[in-house]
């Protein structure tokens, strides 16, 4: 019997020997509970490994590895132990500087564009450069214009504003997606039909204030529709 996401291995009833059952189980925690590979790029195992040494198996593996495409093998006890990923898990690659996320049964480096913010590096004195993505859901469109509740941030560079119309848009033949004073910055001319989308990339630009977002309607007014929109902007720490 095995626990059933870590594959931990249980203690029978009046079983013998319970250290080597406890072992295994203390190994394999050690090995997964703040994940980093050395390598994700090998087929075979390494000369000389060190007890601890951890990799993520490259495809066509042979040797010792034969068979584990994909896994985790951790190096402990003078041998390897399979460590059979699931979806969810994340590993840090140390010879990449590498943060990959495993989705739909393989490993993959998309983490940064599934999360919100992500911190993309930080000095030795506190300050820090994060990516980040601010989404809103804009519904029943109504009026001239509809205006953001989300911002820009202050002290950010906005790279760009990305939208997608998720129902479609009533009384506005097109739309225009911007802030205040500049209504077709992230795009002009939007469609108005269910799955139309835009990505409103621009030439990195600096805001000095909280910004909203401004959806401008052409040809009328919005009587009605919902519109997605992703703010996509680099953020910024100072020494702490």
């Amino acid at each position: 019997m095995t626990t059933p996401n870590l594959a931990l291995p249980l203690l029978a009833a009046a079983q013998a020997q319970k250290h080597v059952t406890v072992n295994e189980a203390l190994a394999r925690l050690d090995g997964l509970v703040q994940l980093s590979v050395k390598d994700r790029n090998l087929t075979a195992p390494p000369a000389g490994p060190t007890e601890g040494d951890r990799y993520i198996v490259a495809a066509g593996a042979t040797g010792a590895w034969a068979g584990w495409d994909g896994d985790v093998v951790l190096f402990t006890g003078g041998a390897w132990l399979r460590l059979p990923p699931k979806n969810g898990w994340l590993a840090w690659v140390e010879d990449e500087s590498l943060l990959l996320t495993r989705s739909g049964g393989a490993w993959s480096a998309d983490v940064l564009i599934k999360s919100k913010n992500i911190e993309v590096t930080r000095g030795a004195l506190g300050g820090a450069i994060s990516l980040q993505v601010i989404e809103e859901t804009l519904s029943s469109l109504s009026g001239a214009s509809v205006t953001s509740t989300v911002v820009i941030p202050n002290r950010s560079i906005c790279l760009g504003v990305s939208t997608r119309t998720s129902a479609a848009i009533t009384g506005a033949t097109s739309y225009d997606c911007g802030i205040a004073g500049t209504p077709g910055k992230f795009g002009a001319s939007l469609g108005i039909a269910a799955g139309s989308s835009n990505i409103g990339v621009i030439g990195p630009q600096a805001f000095y204030a909280d910004t909203p977002v401004v959806l401008t309607a052409n040809g009328g007014s919005f009587t009605g529709g919902e519109v997605k929109i992703a703010i996509q902007a680099l953020t910024f720490a100072a020494p702490t």
